[in-house]
């Protein structure tokens, strides 16, 4: 007699005969809708420069970044995460580019915007390192710390001049206590209550960002680890969370993604705001450097790496491959 609790009554295996059988009971969908383009724009460039440590990712000029805004709206992906790259001699103490009008951020943001409207969800980046002569996120006291209060008025003004932009959503990623409070009222008052706050509410101190420093030519000397979090600590990030829904925050975000898996289904289970995931730098750097080698299978270990982030209960995923999946998923790959 077959017990059906067990084996030889218990078959796991007949759920997973067929592509369209594991097609139909699979627990975790990508799609489009859940992918946000990070992208970069260079000050000065007519032409996009590649980053070596990043295969396929460019700094864009002001024309390519349009075009890619336009491809990622035609692929069904839902937002673009924008990240401003002035010119060496415009870098300061305080990061001044940063809060120009007229700076490359600005410049980008209110180009999408003329692009593609409110087709895309337009996000920017809104911290000062690469505007910083030191490549710090705020401005140094006398003896050389991160000021803290003093760089959350510079974020206050960032956050004005990026909503004046036309940015649908602010993201604050400097780890500043309190920065998501005075964002908030920041905005408020200059009338702009329906840009949202995508709050950086979890983002650890990485060895995985080391691309992303040539991506935004960062000057930085030395490490974060005074404003970014402990790759050890779990309570802590509960606690940053905690604080950012206190102040203000409508979406919140791990970062990075995939070393934090365990982070991030914590705060999906802790919170009713949307969460995001931010698939870093080193993170596809990577796969892309594993798959040139022959080592691994490109496409299949991109969409496996972005499902586990789904899995793990990220709405949004900001990834590199935002656009190239969209596409693939739209074709039913």
């Amino acid at each position: 007699m077959n017990s059906y609790g067990s084996f030889p009554g218990a078959r796991p295996r007949r759920l997973r005969t067929t592509p369209a059988m594991r097609r139909m009971v699979a627990e975790t969908r990508l799609h489009p809708a859940d992918l946000i383009l990070p992208a970069f724009v260079r000050e000065g460039v007519t032409e996009p420069v590649p980053i070596a440590a990043m295969p396929g990712v460019v700094q864009h000029s002001r024309d390519t970044l349009r075009k890619a805004a336009v491809e990622a709206v035609e692929a069904g992906v839902s937002g673009i995460m924008l990240f401003g790259v002035p010119e060496d001699a415009k870098k300061d103490a305080v990061g001044t580019a940063g809060t120009d009008p007229d700076g490359i951020l600005q410049v980008a943001i209110r180009d999408v915007r003329a692009e593609v409207g409110d087709d895309l969800v337009i996000m920017s980046d809104l911290c000062l390192d690469e505007y910083t002569d030191h490549g710090h996120c705020g401005v140094l006291d006398a003896a050389g710390r991160v000021d803290n209060d003093a760089t959350l008025e510079r974020y206050a003004e960032m956050a004005q001049v990026q909503a004046d932009a036309g940015v649908h959503v602010v993201g604050p990623s400097g780890m500043m206590d309190g920065q998501v409070g005075v964002v908030r009222d920041a905005l408020d008052t200059i009338g702009k209550e329906d840009v949202s706050i995508l709050a950086y509410a979890v983002k650890y101190s990485s060895a995985f960002y080391g691309p992303f420093r040539e991506a935004v030519a960062s000057s930085l000397s030395g490490d974060r680890k005074t404003y970014q979090q402990d790759p050890a600590n779990l309570r802590e990030s509960l606690r940053e969370l905690a604080l950012d829904l206190e102040e203000g925050a409508d979406m919140v975000m791990v970062k990075p993604a995939g070393p934090y898996l365990d982070v991030l289904a914590r705060v999906a289970d802790s919170v009713d705001v949307p969460v995001a995931a931010y698939q870093i730098s080193g993170e596809y750097a990577m796969v892309e450097a594993a798959a040139e080698k022959g080592w691994i299978d490109r496409d299949k270990a991109i969409l496996e790496t972005l499902t586990g982030i789904r899995r793990a209960s990220a709405k949004m995923i900001l990834t590199y491959w935002a656009t190239e999946v969209a596409q693939k998923l739209a074709r039913g790959l």
